[in-house]
Formats: structure tokens, C-alpha cells, sequence
């Protein structure tokens, strides 16, 4: 474990929990699997990006964690993704926690938007979603318990412009959360969503962070410092954990008090 781990909280529920998480090798995804991975969860990541998910599942081995399985899979294609979420719950026996993470923010203007342009962007921002939690209700039913964790943003809140489709999109997970919260939990799975606002991965900074960016994000926070994709993850452990049994039909949010 590393050394600055015993800041924070220890779920000793999540131990032995099997957790599948798409959008896992790299940004807010990356923090989310280290920090499962270091409560003694199973977990299971899919993305695209071999090398940064196989140095990620490495380094996490190498720390006595349980070692992530990774699959390659491209979420837009419906098929690879109910393959892939069935290898891994065969590998893994069940499905206890979906942390619905994947996500493509490529700025796009309204008049850009074509109808191809407008199913591309839903394909990997809200139509996985749906698909990906009803590829784990089979386990998590017979189980009678799950927590699913969905990712929307603050963006449709502020609300930002320049990616109609994604804010769009990011809305509609709010929407589906709520539903599925109630469809699901007479079976015992909660359903909650996150919403991030500006967390500096290294995306971020590389794409959008300029010294405006940053100038105007401090600007709207009541925190004026930059805040971390490991501040996203903790709270995802929270709503993953038996800790917060209680809560389903939620949508928290991160960040620093913008909204």
C-alpha cells in the first residue's frame, strides 16, 4: 500500500469485491482502478489503450495488489462490449460494483454536428452505459445486491458550451441514475451517479488547461486550487461500499463548489 494511504478511508467491504470499470487505463479511470484495487477488490478494466491499462495493471501487482484483468474493448460496438463484460464476470464469479466511467469530451460546435457525428458521441457517452448495466443485472440479481456508479459531469450544469452532444449526453445519465434506481432497487442494486467538474488529468492539461483555463476555473470554484482525480475516486469507493447502503436514486458532485 502506499505510504499516504492511511489518510483515507478503508472499506473492508469492498475486499474480495469483484468491480468492473470502463474507461479504466487512464485519467479520473486509472485512479478509480488503483484505488479499488487497493481496498483488495477484483477488479476489471475495459479501455483501448493497451499500454497504459497493462503498465497500469503491472505496477498494481507489483504492489501486492490484487491484479486488475484487463480486456480491450471498443464500448461502441455493442457486441464486443457483451463479450467482454461476460469474460470478465466468468473470471471474476459475479459482478458486485459498475463504475460507468468512459468517456470522449471532443469539443464540437452546433453547426459541426452531423447525425453520424451526433451517434458517434452518444455511442461511447451514454449508450454504453444503459448496455454495460444491463450486462451486469444477471449477477447482480441473482446476487440481490450491486452498486452501480454512473459518471455525468457538472458541464450540462453550468452550464459549458462548445459540446452540445456531450453535455447532452452527460444529462441524460442523471436521467437514467434516477430510473434505474427505482426499477432496480426492489432487487437490492443501487444505482447513484457522480458529476465531476474540472479534475486535472493528464488530458486535461494537455488539451484545455491554459493559463485562461485555469484562471477561469479558479475563478468559479469556491476552492481556488486545482482539484485531482483521486478526489473523484474516493468517493466512488464510498458509493461502491457497504458504507453508504443506504443511498441509491443520488447524484454527488465534485467540484470544489463551482455548481
Amino acid at each position: 500500500m502506499p505510504a499516504d494511504s492511511s489518510h483515507f478511508a478503508r472499506y473492508p467491504s469492498l475486499e474480495g469485491k469483484a468491480v468492473l470499470i470502463t474507461g479504466g487505463a487512464t485519467g479520473i479511470g486509472e485512479s478509480l482502478v488503483r484505488h479499488f484495487a487497493r481496498q483488495g477488490a477484483r477488479v476489471a478494466l475495459f479501455d483501448v489503450q493497451d499500454e497504459p491499462a497493462r503498465a497500469l495493471t503491472a505496477s498494481l501487482a507489483e504492489e501486492g495488489c490484487p491484479e486488475p484483468l484487463y480486456s480491450r474493448c471498443d464500448l461502441t460496438d455493442l457486441d464486443a462490449l457483451k463479450a467482454g463484460f461476460a469474460r470478465a464476470i466468468s473470471v471474476l464469479g459475479t459482478a458486485d460494483v459498475l463504475v460507468n466511467n468512459a468517456a470522449n469530451d471532443q469539443r464540437h460546435s452546433t453547426e459541426s454536428v452531423t447525425p453520424e457525428m451526433w451517434e458517434g458521441l452518444m455511442a461511447i457517452n451514454l449508450r454504453p452505459q444503459f448496455f454495460a448495466i444491463q450486462a451486469v443485472l444477471p449477477a447482480m440479481k441473482a446476487a440481490g445486491r450491486g452498486s452501480i456508479i454512473n459518471m455525468s459531469s457538472i458541464s450540462w450544469m453550468i452550464p459549458t458550451t462548445g459540446l452540445p452532444v456531450y453535455i447532452a449526453a452527460k444529462a441524460g445519465i442523471v436521467g437514467l441514475t434516477r430510473t434505474l434506481a427505482h426499477e432496480l432497487g426492489p432487487v437490492g442494486i443501487r444505482v447513484n451517479a457522480v458529476l465531476p467538474g474540472a479534475i486535472a488529468t493528464e488530458k486535461q492539461k494537455q488539451l484545455w488547461y491554459t493559463p485562461e483555463g485555469i484562471e477561469n476555473i479558479l475563478r468559479n470554484q469556491a476552492l481556488k486550487r486545482q482539484l485531482e482525480p483521486d478526489e473523484v475516486a474516493r468517493l466512488v469507493l464510498f458509493l461502491a461500499a457497504d458504507d453508504s447502503s443506504a443511498i441509491t436514486n443520488q447524484s454527488y458532485i465534485v467540484d470544489g463548489g463551482w455548481v
